[in-house]
């Protein structure tokens, strides 16, 4: 900064210089601890209102932390169904890919996917209990509420799905449910995962729900890559 607008003050002219010692100065003759007792309790309370604040406001602070990294971990996000997987082969035949095109065309009329999927496994074992996987990628800014709309739109396709619960979402995290439905085979399971990247639905005729929970985990392990 420059010093041009400081003018000198002639020697002798006006007060002597203030001298200032080690002491401090203080600005109020009144004790310090006679000062404390004279604001009384109402001082101290405002005090400890706005530390309270404080510390509120860092703990909320805190939890969107802790919201946005999750969002910033899960939302980008690819599905790529693998030709095998979990004793299940996939199915591309015309037929099957008629079937998973209608599942994924009207999945995607329910929610704007930035991506979309549709693929049908079929079990070797028993061709009655193939597995109907569809879903895309997209931010989702409140998962479990958008999956549990899903879980409502389902029963345009399948009927009412009842019994919807929870389930392990496996070391991918969001949020995973299973319940029942009935089909022309008698009842079966339907279950999604939906995460702040993507959601995907599963239908396993000829299986309950606790088994199809565990093979949707191991289905998404090898679907879903961030």
């Amino acid at each position: 900064m420059s010093d041009a607008h400081l003018t000198e003050r002639p020697v002798g002219d006006g007060p002597d210089p203030l001298d200032l010692t080690d002491e401090p100065i203080r600005l109020s003759r009144r004790d310090p601890a006679m000062a404390e007792q004279e604001a009384g309790p109402v001082s101290r309370r405002r005090r400890i209102a706005l530390a309270a604040a404080l510390v509120v406001g860092l703990a909320g602070a805190g939890a969107l932390g802790v919201g946005g990294w999750r969002v910033l971990s899960q939302k980008d996000t690819s599905l790529e169904p693998p030709a095998a997987v979990a004793g299940l082969t996939r199915d591309d035949s015309e037929r099957a890919r008629s079937t998973a095109d209608y599942l994924r065309n009207g999945f995607s009329a329910d929610i704007d996917l930035d991506r979309n999927f549709g693929t049908i496994y079929s079990d070797p074992a028993d061709a009655k209990r193939s597995v109907l996987v569809f879903g895309g990628t997209t931010l989702l800014w409140q998962p479990e509420r958008d999956l549990d709309s899903l879980f409502g739109l389902m029963a345009d396709e399948t009927g009412k799905v009842t019994g919807v619960r929870e389930v392990d979402a496996g070391r991918l995290g969001g949020v995973m449910k299973c319940g029942t439905t009935s089909g022309d085979g008698g009842d079966f399971a339907v279950c999604g995962w939906a995460d702040h990247g993507s959601v995907v639905m599963g239908m396993f005729p000829g299986r309950g729900v606790d088994e199809s929970a565990a093979l949707f985990r191991r289905l998404r392990e090898v679907i879903q890559h961030r």
